[in-house]
C-alpha cells in the first residue's frame, strides 16, 4: 500500500492536548501531530531517533537542556527549523500556538504501533 491517506487513520491523544495518527514500516514511525495551545510534553528520553518538524505553529522544544523555539522558517515562513534527537536525549516542549508536528522515529515505535496500526 504506497500511498496512505492520514484521514482515514484513527487520531490518538498520547498526551494531554497531543492527538497524533502514526503510520509504521518495517523500520520507521512516522508520526502526524495536531497538537492544542499551551500543550505540555513532559521531559522524558526513549531510545529512538527521532527527527520532529514543525509544520505549523511554535513548538518551543528542549533537547538535552537546549532550547529553541521550532516553526516554518523565519516568522513562520520558509523552510522550517528541525530538530534532531539522539537516542536517549532528553526532551519535552511546549505548544506556545496551535501547531502541526511531525516526527520521525528508528527504530519503530512499538509503543505507537499498538495504538494504531
Amino acid at each position: 500500500m504506497p500511498f496512505i491517506e492520514l484521514a482515514a487513520l484513527a487520531e490518538m491523544q498520547r498526551v494531554p492536548g497531543f492527538h497524533g495518527r502514526f503510520i509504521h514500516t518495517e523500520n520507521v514511525t512516522f508520526s502526524y501531530w495536531r497538537i492544542e495551545k499551551n500543550a505540555l510534553l513532559p521531559s522524558h528520553r526513549h531510545p529512538h531517533e527521532q527527527i520532529t518538524v514543525v509544520i505549523e505553529g511554535k513548538l518551543e522544544l528542549t533537547v538535552d537542556g537546549e532550547t529553541r523555539v521550532l516553526e516554518r522558517g523565519q516568522n513562520g515562513s520558509g523552510p522550517p527549523t528541525i530538530a534532531v534527537i539522539p537516542p536517549n536525549g532528553e526532551h519535552g516542549g511546549k505548544a506556545l500556538t496551535g501547531c502541526v508536528v511531525i516526527d520521525v522515529f528508528y527504530p519503530v515505535r512499538e509503543d505507537y504501533r499498538s495504538v494504531a496500526r
